[in-house]
């Protein structure tokens, strides 16, 4: 069985970093956050939005509850029109892709490292159980 360091392991995940950026699904990601950044539109809602978040916070420190609620309702309806924008729609169900890859990504590694340490010390992967466990109830 072959040992690695920690120094190799994290020079592989780097390569596999650099193997997950580049799949399909990350590349449209890429493309759809460039054209929200380059698009007017969409910047100057999130500039209107992000200053109201400030005054929001700001309101609520100083207990101004009736403007509070004016600010987000304002925010609500802002939002909503963002979200109306079909290249933010498109952007947010990209988000939502590429967060499910990763958490599959980040869940397979888990487990196959819990699978290989069980697989290691004779254990039973079916039961979970590492070997030293398995021969405490022999």
């Amino acid at each position: 069985m072959a040992e690695y360091t920690r120094q190799q392991v994290v020079a592989e995940a780097k390569e596999l970093a650099k193997k997950i950026a580049s799949i399909d699904e990350i590349e449209r990601f890429k493309e759809l956050e460039a054209k929200i950044n380059a698009n007017n539109k969409v910047q100057s809602y999130i500039t209107k939005i992000k200053a109201l978040q400030k005054q929001a916070v700001n309101l609520q420190h100083y207990g101004k509850g009736e403007a509070l609620k004016r600010v987000e309702e304002e925010l609500d309806r802002l939002q909503g029109e963002l979200d109306a924008i079909p290249i933010v729609q498109e952007f947010k169900d990209s988000q939502v892709v590429v967060n499910d890859i990763l958490q599959r990504i980040t869940n397979t590694i888990a487990n196959e490292v819990t699978d290989e340490i069980i697989r290691q010390t004779g254990g039973n992967v079916l039961k979970g159980e590492t070997g030293s466990k398995v021969q405490r109830s022999l």
